[in-house]
C-alpha cells in the first residue's frame, strides 16, 4: 500500500502563506486522484481540495482563490499553496486518495494566528 508524509506546516500570522507537500512513496500506480483534507477537534475530517486524475481542481468553498492543490507525477508530490490565511484554516492537515483511503499520514499542523 502506498504510504503518505506531509510536511510544510508551520504558525503563521493570518494574511500569510504556507506550502504543504505530501511525498506518495510504496505502491502508488492505481492512484489517480488526490486531495487534501484538514481535521479540527471536535470535527470531523473535511475535504478542502481536489485534483483528479484528469487534472480536475475542486475546492471547499471557504478556501477558493486562497488555496491552490497542484501534483508534480514524475516525482510522487502534491501540494496544497495556501495564501491569505485566516485563523479558521488551523488545523492538521493530511494528504489522501479521495477513493480509496489508504493508511493516514501523520499530517501537517498549521496554526494561524489572529
Amino acid at each position: 500500500q502506498a504510504q503518505l508524509v506531509e510536511s510544510g506546516g508551520g504558525l503563521v500570522q493570518a494574511g500569510g502563506s504556507l506550502r504543504l507537500s505530501c511525498a506518495i512513496s510504496g505502491s502508488i500506480a492505481s492512484i489517480r486522484s488526490m486531495a487534501w483534507y484538514r481535521q479540527v477537534p471536535g470535527k470531523q475530517r473535511e475535504l478542502v481540495a481536489l485534483i483528479s486524475g484528469g487534472g480536475v481542481l475542486d475546492y471547499k468553498d471557504d478556501v477558493k482563490g486562497r488555496f491552490t492543490i497542484s501534483r508534480n507525477s514524475a516525482r510522487n508530490m502534491v501540494y496544497l499553496q495556501m495564501n491569505s490565511l485566516k485563523p479558521d484554516d488551523t488545523g492538521v492537515y493530511y494528504c489522501n486518495d479521495p477513493t480509496r483511503w489508504l493508511t493516514w499520514g501523520q499530517g501537517a499542523q498549521v496554526t494561524v494566528a489572529s
